[in-house]
């Protein structure tokens, strides 16, 4: 680098097949140990392309000290620099990588000058920045998911993955334990950069920055990562061609256990990745966006060319009520996040409504959203809508959920909008949804402690009493109308156009 550190990587070239070089090439950045990369720079080798991983700065085998997201451009720029100047290389770079590896690929594309930027970019299941990660768009804190990739990669050199496996069993109560900001204590291991993790502020980072880029972007989700907003998001606003792929896969863009994924869902990514970079390096992709989705539960795969309009449905017409119109939000009895049981007797913690069986199959594709009129009896509140799919057995599933920070006037009734996120769904005949709206959504995300102060450093707790109003309350859902049938849709000749 630059600064006269060192950083290490592993290239793999091309077989004698595809003769002497330059060749394309492909860069993968990561903080998780480049030999776990070895298989993938052989196949990638194996398609013609010179491939190349990277222990990012003061990772593994890698010098420099490890600052989670500080470094990644201008480290991105001079590896993609020196890249260019080797004889193997032709000239042309993709950048590739998946959760803080799209983040080091999206990074070196926004930063830096034309010789520091790479040709196209391929983002997987993209972590977008330390505030992106570390908060929703309307501020709760992502307790659960940053707890856990802090204690096995923060603050250093190799990671450790059951290390808050290993803390929980020692201490159950771990994540219970205030303040948030002493996390690292009951981890038994110093974390200098826990703290300032949640003093960063979204609103400036790459989903933004994207909107001025020219590159080709290959952005790859799943409907069950966390991160699949976000990733949606970057599609929608990045500024040059743009190409969307959305499974029904969680982070590691494998199907989960669960109905929602068909043998048509299974692609071979790899190849596909190969096709994308080839026709993007090659300038064929049309400069416009495109994207496609599976819609879980058939085997479908939807252009998301044309999203439907979200149908609305009131609460009291299309949602009846169970119970729960007034309810209390006890931060020491939180709403949880890890399961999907309602608690049948006791006072209420949600409001709790479900739609009558659906009379024929419903497809959703796009983005869902709640909008409540609700009364706190404390001015700072935290409002969860989370949407649950109950089949014709009665085995829930999870559709959507959405979590907002709110500041209104206590004891007076606030209109409130809460984002669901992108859903892709095929819901069976004789499935009801069930909709609760609660105070809390924990361990995935800290609990709001109703006395305004920051919940990252607060010590105590104070119950909420909520009420949500029927009227004006109603979830929206992107119905496909019934007379609408998809295009059987193939999803490399989708992105790949």
């Amino acid at each position: 680098m630059p600064d006269g550190v060192r950083l290490t990587a592993d290239l793999c070239l091309p077989s004698e097949d595809f003769g002497d070089g330059p060749f394309p090439a492909v860069l993968i950045r990561t903080p998780y140990d480049r030999r776990r990369h070895r298989a993938e720079l052989r196949a990638w080798a194996s398609l013609g392309f010179a491939a190349m991983a990277q222990d990012v700065r003061g990772r593994y085998a890698s010098e420099g000290r490890w600052h989670p997201y500080r470094n990644e451009e201008a480290d991105g720029a001079a590896t993609l620099r020196w890249m260019r100047a080797q004889p193997w290389c032709a000239g042309k770079v993709v950048a590739h990588g998946s959760s803080y590896g799209a983040y080091c690929a999206l990074a070196a594309a926004l930063g830096g000058t034309a010789d520091g930027r790479p040709d196209a970019v391929i983002a997987a299941v993209p972590a977008l920045g330390a505030a992106e990660t570390a908060r929703e768009a309307d501020g709760p804190e992502r307790l659960l998911a940053r707890a856990g990739w802090w204690a096995a990669h923060g603050d250093r050199r190799t990671s450790d993955e059951a290390a808050l496996e290993r803390a929980l069993a020692r201490d159950p109560h771990l994540l219970d334990r205030l303040p948030v900001s002493d996390f690292p204590r009951g981890l038994r291991r110093p974390l200098p950069s826990w703290a300032g993790l949640w003093q960063q502020a979204r609103g400036c980072g790459i989903a933004v920055r994207g909107a001025a880029a020219a590159l080709p972007l290959l952005a790859v989700g799943g409907t069950r990562d966390p991160f699949r907003d976000d990733t949606v998001d970057l599609w929608r606003h990045w500024g040059g061609p743009a190409r969307l792929l959305m499974g029904p896969w969680g982070h590691a863009l494998t199907a989960t256990p669960g109905p929602e994924a068909r043998p048509e869902h299974r692609l071979n990514l790899g190849a596909l990745y190969a096709r994308w970079a080839r026709a993007a390096l090659a300038g064929d992709l049309a400069g416009d966006r495109r994207g496609v989705a599976a819609l879980g539960n058939s085997g479908w795969w939807a252009s998301l060319a044309d999203l439907p309009e979200p149908t609305v449905h009131p609460f009291g017409t299309g949602l009846r009520l169970l119970r729960g119109a007034g309810f209390q939000a006890d931060p020491e009895r939180p709403l949880r996040s890890d399961h999907l049981n309602v608690p049948e007797t006791g006072d209420a913690d949600r409001c709790l409504l479900v739609t009558a069986p659906l009379a024929r199959p419903l497809d959703l594709l796009g983005r869902a959203e709640a909008t409540l009129t609700a009364v706190a009896d404390t001015l700072a509140a935290d409002w969860l809508v989370r949407v649950v799919a109950l089949d014709p057995r009665g085995t829930a599933d999870p559709l959507a959920a959405g979590i907002v920070r709110r500041r209104d006037p206590a004891n007076t009734a606030a209109g409130i909008t809460v984002p669901l996120g992108f859903v892709a769904r095929r819901l069976a005949a004789g499935t009801r949804l069930r909709l609760e709206v609660g105070g809390h959504h924990f361990p995935a995300h800290a609990r709001n402690p109703h006395t305004g102060e920051d919940p990252v450093t607060a010590t105590r707790l104070l119950p909420s009493r909520r009420s949500v109003l029927l009227e004006g309350s109603a979830l929206s859902l992107p119905v496909v109308p019934a007379r609408h049938r998809f295009a059987r849709v193939d999803p490399a000749q989708e992105i790949c156009r």
